[in-house]
């Protein structure tokens, strides 16, 4: 099957509250236009430079979300246009978002990253960083970064119950999250978690966003 057969066959899986982010790292500006022409508007990049380069040259009605492990040094090449930022790790981070969104006079769509993962070698929070980002006087004035959820990634493992265990976990500290700090606030509604390998599970442990590359383009040709 080709990148469109894959998308829509993708997205008719999909139940109606969930969003298919399209990862486009390392694809093509062809394969990225090829995906488009259903339709399709969500896009994600890994890379700041690689988003950079591809916004440039691609329709403007693209929705990006910046997937990726984020540097603060590299937030205000996409702060005039992001639609999510997916990695926000930590509470310097959030602080720099916030300054480019008022530079930019816009308010910047953020996730807070969640360590889930066995892996010393993915990023994210602890659910101790997150408690103490939330209750810091910072955040909770700030107004130009907005917190609409949580993100975090699996270990890369096939076993699929520690999968389980993992989204189970993240989705469990969204709710009380949720309860804790943002009851009154529909905005934080995100729950962005499983990819190509790991989606199927993700869905079915409560994800609103999953983020999809080789199950739409095909295998990464490196």
């Amino acid at each position: 099957m080709g990148i469109r057969e894959n998308l829509y066959s993708l997205l008719e899986k999909l139940p109606d509250n969930v969003k298919l982010v399209a990862v486009t790292k390392t694809r093509s500006e062809a394969e990225i236009l090829d995906a488009y022409g259903t339709g399709h508007r969500l896009f994600g990049e890994n890379k700041v430079q690689e988003l950079m380069n591809k916004r440039d040259n691609l329709p403007s009605d693209i929705q990006w979300h910046m997937v990726g492990h984020l540097q603060s040094n590299k937030v205000k090449y996409i702060a005039p246009y992001i639609s999510l930022i997916h990695g926000v790790d930590s509470l310097k981070l959030l602080k720099v978002i916030n300054k480019e969104g008022v530079k930019n006079n816009r308010v910047i769509d953020c996730l807070l990253q969640i360590h889930i993962a066995e892996e010393e070698t993915k990023f994210g929070m602890s659910e101790q960083e997150v408690h103490e980002l939330l209750n810091s006087s910072f955040t909770q004035e700030m107004e130009n970064a907005r917190l609409c959820g949580l993100m975090g990634m699996a270990t890369f493992t096939d076993n699929r119950e520690q999968i389980r265990k993992e989204f189970r976990q993240l989705s469990g500290l969204f709710r009380k999250l949720k309860d804790e700090y943002f009851k009154d606030e529909p905005g934080f509604c995100e729950l962005s978690m499983g990819m190509s390998s790991d989606y199927d599970i993700a869905l079915e442990e409560g994800s609103t966003l999953i983020r999809v590359g080789s199950v739409i383009f095909g295998e990464r040709m490196y």
